[in-house]
């Protein structure tokens, strides 16, 4: 099972980009999906999930700028992201919890880089 991330690249402050990523492989069930990020010196962040019945949660710095959603194909999800600030910055992965062969749980996609410059 593998996730392919895209849509990464360079913006300048109040821009917007679209992150989406793929699962493929033997899938059974998709728990939920979920974009995190990592500047630079920092850990790793959670920064939107979306569960199987359609609910979302989003980090606190990203409300009301970062929507997540579904992709038309199956096992894909976007992550549309406005008004961009500086500190959105980082490299994006694609999380998800997975029912497949053979993996069972969370697995990871490569990253996404995103800059945002002022």
């Amino acid at each position: 099972v593998q996730l392919q991330a895209s849509g990464g690249g360079m913006v300048q402050a109040g821009g917007s980009l679209r992150l989406s990523c793929a699962a493929s492989g033997r899938i059974f069930r998709i728990e939920s999906m979920a974009w995190y990020r990592q500047a630079p010196g920092k850990q790793r962040e959670l920064v939107a999930t979306i569960f199987t019945g359609g609910s979302t949660n989003y980090a606190d710095s990203v409300k009301g700028r970062f929507t997540i959603s579904r992709g038309n194909a199956k096992n894909s999800v976007h992550l549309q992201m406005n008004n961009l600030k500086r500190e959105d910055t980082g490299v994006y992965y694609c999380n998800a919890n997975v029912v497949s062969d053979p993996e069972v749980g969370y697995i990871w996609g490569q990253g996404t880089l995103v800059t945002v410059s002022s």
